[in-house]
């Protein structure tokens, strides 16, 4: 438990320092729900009825901007091969790498919400479902991602190869977590929402023995 926990704040300070990568993320999802309605022009119902995708789209291309970075530095500077001699196995390793970028990526999206709610022009009823599925949905973004990043590392190109292994992954969670904004639906609104938060549940449990084994095959 010591090392998990070394382990994640490490990358949380890592993170943190590189200030500008969490700008950089935060802005590129606000600018892309706020691009995506000026396409659509000055139709309220319509841009309320496509607000879920608008901001499911921004939320995925968002993530995909850091993905890249979650393996990448620890393979290149060599301390991947100095963690598999530390006494957290390397399935851990990639729990508590898992966690800090959720932190650090996913949850910021959710504190950025009310800026493309007042964009998009969300009821506050609306506001708040969409905070829940991000809440509930990212982790599995953020769980697709590192299968990605772990299989691509050893790649020169590997930024440009792990979106096309994360996407079709990524498609449940568009599909649950857009369906989950249905307001005439309450009940199938409620179990996709569910759907959602089960997908990231066995994602995030499932993801870092896929990781690691990727990381494992990488490193040989």
């Amino acid at each position: 438990m010591t090392a998990f926990l070394a382990i994640l704040s490490r990358d949380l300070k890592l993170g943190l320092r590189q200030g500008g990568d969490l700008l950089t993320l935060v802005l590129f999802f606000v600018i892309v729900g706020v691009l995506l309605p000026f396409a659509v022009g000055p139709d309220r119902p319509l841009l309320s009825q496509l607000a879920p995708a608008i901001i499911w789209v921004a939320a995925l291309l968002a993530q995909l901007l850091s993905h890249d970075r979650l393996f990448r530095s620890d393979f290149e500077d060599g301390s991947l091969a100095l963690f598999r001699q530390a006494s957290l196995s390397l399935d851990g390793l990639v729990f508590a790498k898992l966690i800090a970028h959720w932190l650090l990526t996913g949850l910021p999206l959710v504190v950025a919400m009310p800026v493309l709610a007042l964009v998009l022009g969300l009821s506050a009823d609306g506001f708040w479902l969409a905070v829940m599925t991000l809440l509930a949905g990212t982790p599995a973004l953020t769980a697709f991602g590192a299968i990605g990043a772990a299989v691509t590392v050893g790649l020169k190109r590997g930024g440009l190869v792990a979106p096309v292994i994360v996407l079709p992954m990524s498609l449940p969670v568009l599909i649950f977590g857009t369906g989950a904004f249905d307001p005439a639906r309450v009940g199938a609104a409620s179990q996709a929402l569910l759907l959602l938060a089960a997908l990231s549940l066995v994602s995030m449990a499932l993801a870092p023995f896929a990781a690691a084994l990727a990381l494992r095959i990488s490193g040989e």
